[in-house]
């Protein structure tokens, strides 16, 4: 019956991320720590590979329809990577199962839901997503930060609340790639943050497997469920209205970030 229950919230979250696009860790997570008991850690660990292999699907079709700015993607991988490194260095160092680095990724995934609920509701106020296309002789200057360090100093960032807690590559690093990249379509953001999402999840996802983090029965059950909601979802995007979807999710994401915070 636990088999089913795993099966079906990768499911759900497949679903979503089908139809929305928003990170499926700010909601995986949360689900397997409050519904399955799971502990943080290994809620961490095994999302982190959910997170890898789901998005890799996406990438891939991204790549193929040429909207991922590669350029950045690069970038913000020279930041997060070693971040994250250090941060699997310092939980290794620490423990990850003491119950201080457990409280530690428990408030920390609780604002970051925070924060994801709050991107997701900025998303909604405003709007639909930018044409792909960029003017010819603008791609170099619309993939410019405003400044160099920014991406490195955001990918570092990222790289450690994606370690700590599974969640911030969604839709956080949408929202702060659209202030660093204001020239850059919307589309061509999503890809690149989807894109840079995949090694970062993956050196981090196999950083908690070496200690011990991952639970590889679980992964394959939320495998199971979630790459055919991904399918079902992205046929359905059109069909749904996404703001509708949004909304709720920003309600729900806070909710289960609050309460992450005051356990």
């Amino acid at each position: 019956m636990h088999d089913l229950a795993f099966i079906f919230a990768g499911l759900f979250v497949g679903l979503v991320v089908g139809l929305t696009g928003v990170g499926g860790g700010s909601l995986m997570t949360p689900i397997l720590i409050f519904f399955f008991d799971t502990k943080p850690y290994l809620a961490v660990g095994t999302d982190l590979l959910f997170a890898a292999f789901t998005k890799m699907g996406g990438t891939i079709k991204l790549a193929r329809a040429r909207v991922v700015e590669w350029r950045v993607v690069l970038h913000l991988s020279a930041g997060s990577i070693p971040a994250a490194l250090v941060t699997l260095y310092l939980l290794h160092e620490l423990g990850a199962t003491t119950a201080k680095v457990q409280s530690l990724m428990t408030t920390t995934l609780g604002v970051a839901l925070l924060l994801t609920a709050a991107a997701t509701l900025y998303k909604v106020l405003r709007g639909k997503a930018a044409p792909v296309s960029v003017a010819i002789g603008q791609e170099a200057a619309a993939a410019k930060s405003r400044h160099w360090s920014l991406p490195l100093l955001f990918g570092a960032v990222i790289g450690t609340l994606v370690t700590l807690t599974s969640v911030g590559a969604g839709a956080i690093g949408v929202t702060v790639l659209m202030v660093l990249y204001p020239k850059l379509p919307l589309p061509r953001i999503i890809g690149a943050d989807i894109a840079y999402a995949v090694p970062l999840t993956l050196v981090a996802g196999m950083g908690h497997a070496s200690m011990g983090s991952v639970d590889w029965a679980l992964l394959a059950k939320l495998l199971a469920g979630s790459l055919p909601g991904i399918w079902i979802g992205s046929h359905l995007m059109f069909r749904i209205p996404e703001r509708v979807i949004r909304s709720f999710l920003s309600v729900l994401l806070a909710y289960a970030g609050l309460k992450l915070i005051t356990l």
